[in-house]
């Protein structure tokens, strides 16, 4: 027993002193320098992603025409009924399609079609 007690000492001690596989503290720093940018970079590109597709999500709400229209009711007695009723969507500066370019400008369309509208563009439902 006491010798495995004096291997175990002895095996701890060496494993103490040993400083073949010390890691330097400079090492430390620029691993975690290179890291901490990696996850800038990284994290920016999501987020760049993330904006460009919630620009697409709304630019795709935008096309939606909300226009709707009830046919009224008379019964064959005809002693009830109900007028009929609707909505009419017109485009209004809310509905222009904007495009992100790669120089990171915005540019409205300015072109007829899904997503234009306002005053740049031309009335949906055309």
């Amino acid at each position: 027993m006491k010798t495995e007690l004096n291997l175990t000492n002895s095996l701890l001690t060496n494993l103490w002193n040993d400083e073949a596989g010390v890691i330097l503290s400079a090492e430390i720093v620029l691993v975690l320098t290179i890291a901490v940018l990696s996850v800038v970079v990284g994290l920016n590109a999501v987020a760049k992603a993330v904006v460009f597709e919630l620009a697409d999500v709304a630019s795709a709400i935008g096309a939606v025409s909300q226009s709707f229209h009830v046919e009224g009711f008379h019964n064959e007695h005809g002693n009830a009924c109900t007028d009929g009723f609707g909505f009419q969507d017109r485009s209004d500066e809310c509905d222009c399609a904007v495009i992100f370019t790669n120089g990171g400008g915005i540019k409205v369309d300015r072109v007829n079609g899904p997503g234009s509208g306002g005053p740049e563009g031309g009335r949906r439902g055309k």
